[in-house]
């Protein structure tokens, strides 16, 4: 099955009060390029949806061997990332929408959501402990309503309108669930 990546690279990140998808972690990667390797990793079809003014991220992206595409609407809110996402993803007979702000979640968690779509979910996400986390795959039935995403909400309303049809993969992977806003989210973690 041919299924492309989409990293979702192009928020404003006010809450962290710095660009922090270069906030390197630990082991010194940008939280971003992180993202970006694990997707790589499931995923060699994958693009990363950027701001058109964030040239750092872009070349710090470009560089982990993403195909970067400009969202020049990404003020409006992730929805636009999303379509922007699977404008540029021609061919795609599913796509598995991740977040660059996610660094934490394994490659095995991806390739869990893969594995779904392949096996004919309409409908992929990872759940730790109950919770429903990221990446989220898409096969294209659901791209035209993707496409028409134009708020802040993102494909949060497709999920809710056909949650009868999201398939669900338990993993033991608390990166899925683990999203960072804050500074304060680092320091929390375990």
């Amino acid at each position: 099955m041919n299924i492309h990546g989409i990293l979702l690279a192009a928020g404003s990140a006010q809450r962290f009060g710095a660009q922090k998808l270069l906030h390197t972690l630990d082991d010194d990667t940008p939280m971003a390029v992180a993202a970006a390797r694990r997707l790589l990793a499931v995923l060699p079809e994958a693009v990363a949806v950027v701001r058109s003014d964030a040239t750092d991220v872009k070349r710090a992206l470009s560089a982990a061997g993403m195909r970067i595409v400009e969202n020049p609407d990404a003020a409006r809110g992730i929805g636009t990332s999303v379509a922007c996402g699977v404008a540029h993803n021609p061919g795609a007979e599913a796509c598995v929408v991740a977040l660059a702000d996610m660094p934490f979640l394994t490659a095995s968690s991806i390739a869990a959501v893969c594995a779904a779509l392949e096996d004919g979910a309409p409908l992929a996400a990872p759940r730790y402990r109950g919770q429903r986390g990221h990446p989220v795959g898409f096969a294209c039935d659901y791209f035209d309503e993707l496409l028409v995403q134009k708020s802040d909400i993102g494909a949060r309303q497709v999920l809710v309108r056909h949650a009868r049809r999201l398939h669900c993969i338990d993993v033991q992977d608390p990166g899925v669930v683990r999203d960072i806003d804050t500074l304060a989210d680092l320091r929390d973690l375990p």
